[in-house]
């Protein structure tokens, strides 16, 4: 003999959809704009200049723009989608590749 009940569902009650939350969106735009902030930054430090550097290096640094963008996504969703937090650090994060790159192709 069976030891169990019978359980029986109405149709009536819906079951609950599970909440997903999706970072991707805020996080890849943080990590787009930290890239073109990290961007401006040898502007500031060398001037005008920097052009003839990017001139020859552009590939690297187009090569960081989807790193930058997926650390943002990370980041995001590792801070929970706290806005202000993953921002700072997304900022930090991009601008250390950024700067680690450039002082490596400076020799």
């Amino acid at each position: 003999m069976r030891n169990s009940q019978n359980i029986y569902l109405s149709r009536s009650e819906t079951v609950a959809a599970s909440e997903e939350t999706t970072w991707s969106f805020p996080g890849a735009l943080v990590g787009f704009v930290s890239w073109l902030l990290a961007l401006g930054i040898p502007f500031l430090l060398y001037g005008p200049n920097t052009l003839f550097f990017f001139l020859y290096t552009w590939p690297f640094f187009l090569a960081l723009m989807p790193v930058a963008v997926v650390v943002g996504i990370a980041v995001h969703s590792l801070l929970g989608g706290k806005l202000r937090y993953s921002c700072l650090a997304t900022v930090i994060i991009v601008a250390t590749m950024f700067g680690a790159l450039f002082m490596w192709l400076m020799g």
